[in-house]
C-alpha cells in the first residue's frame, strides 16, 4: 500500500467511525430534534457523490468509506425524518 492510499484508508476509518456514536445515539434514543435536516440531507448527497467519484477513479480507501458513511448518514437521516 502506498503512503496515498494509507492517509486514504487512515482518514476514511476516522471520518465513517465519527458517524457510529451519532448512530448508536439515534438508535437507543429515537430522539433527532436537534439534528439539522438540511445538513443531513447535503451531507448524505455529498457522500453518495464521494462514493461514485471512488468508483470513477477505483480507489478502494474511498469507495469503501464513502459506501459506509453513506449508509450510517442516511439512517441518521432516515431517522430525523421519521422521528421529527
Amino acid at each position: 500500500m502506498n503512503k496515498a492510499n494509507l492517509f486514504a484508508t487512515i482518514a476514511g476509518i476516522c471520518t465513517t467511525v465519527s458517524f457510529l456514536p451519532q448512530v448508536v445515539k439515534v438508535y437507543r434514543t429515537k430522539h433527532t430534534k436537534d439534528l439539522s435536516l438540511p445538513m443531513y440531507v447535503i451531507f448524505v448527497c455529498g457522500v453518495l457523490l464521494w462514493f461514485i467519484y471512488g468508483i470513477f477513479i477505483s480507489s478502494w480507501p474511498v469507495i469503501i468509506a464513502n459506501g459506509v458513511t453513506f449508509v450510517l448518514a442516511s439512517y441518521i437521516l432516515a431517522m430525523k425524518l421519521r422521528y421529527k
